[in-house]
């Protein structure tokens, strides 16, 4: 049980090679879409009872559950309500030069992007885009911090991940393979721009920055186009990940236009 809680901790995962998935939905989501991955799973029974759709799903995936108490499992999470489920997977992260060779038509890049929640919550925004990738580069945060995959509520096992890469060889394989490459920074034009003169309905690769500094001058200058959403009320910024959201639903929006 004590190597299951170490899980939570960078160096043990870099060990391992496995990382931790807390919660109902994400452990739903990975024996539906990645059962080979789940390489121990443990429930409380109380929780196998309220969702016994995931018991019947391990059942089938040959994924053993493991019943234990709500003390044990507390003592394994990294979250404080774990919610009955906890467990131990397999990291699985796609080479760049296989996201690029599937051809894709949209695409978010994530440059030194370090801060979980936002990290975890634009691999949802892009899965729920229909993205067909999503790339961590520079010193992004790292894609298996529980609270990474706890803010992406299962996306992860949806669609590809790479990470680990250097921004200009990712976008380099980007044009490549025929993306047009928009930032998205508080210096750009106004969002409603791009999406006027038709740039958007291009295959496109987004590229998002940290959040405290952006994007500097030298990598916005390697983008075909640099953008920001607006702000028409009286808001200081806009979070990152809200700020990806949008910029990925426009591409999303004007693909299908």
């Amino acid at each position: 049980m004590r190597s299951v809680a170490k899980l939570a901790k960078k160096p043990a995962r870099q060990e391992t090679g496995m990382f931790l998935l807390e919660g109902p939905q994400a452990v739903a989501e990975a024996l539906t879409f990645r059962p080979q991955l789940v390489v121990e799973l443990y429930a409380t029974p109380t929780a196998l009872e309220r969702y016994a759709d995931i018991g019947d799903t391990a059942i089938d995936a040959g994924v053993d559950v493991e019943y234990v108490t709500e003390e044990v499992l507390d003592a394994m999470a990294d979250t404080v309500t774990p919610q009955g489920f906890v467990a131990v997977c397999h990291q699985f992260p796609t080479a760049v030069k296989d996201v690029f060779a599937a051809e894709p038509k949209l695409v978010a890049i994530l440059e030194e992007v370090r801060d979980p929640g936002n990290a975890g919550t634009i691999v949802r925004a892009a899965d729920a885009a229909g993205a067909d990738a999503v790339v961590f580069t520079g010193r992004a945060v790292d894609l298996y911090n529980p609270k990474v995959v706890r803010s992406s509520t299962g996306s992860i096992f949806h669609l590809p991940v790479a990470v680990g890469a250097e921004l200009e060889d990712v976008l380099a394989r980007a044009r490549e393979a025929g993306l047009t490459v928009i930032a998205a920074d508080v210096k750009g034009d106004d969002l409603l721009e791009a999406r006027r003169d038709g740039v958007l309905a291009r295959p496109t690769a987004w590229l998002f920055g940290n959040e405290a500094r952006g994007l500097p001058d030298d990598e916005l200058a390697l983008a075909d186009r640099v953008v920001t959403v607006p702000i028409y009320g009286h808001a200081e910024s806009m979070n990152l990940a809200t700020a990806a959201s949008v910029c990925l639903y426009e591409s999303a929006f004007a693909h299908r236009g």
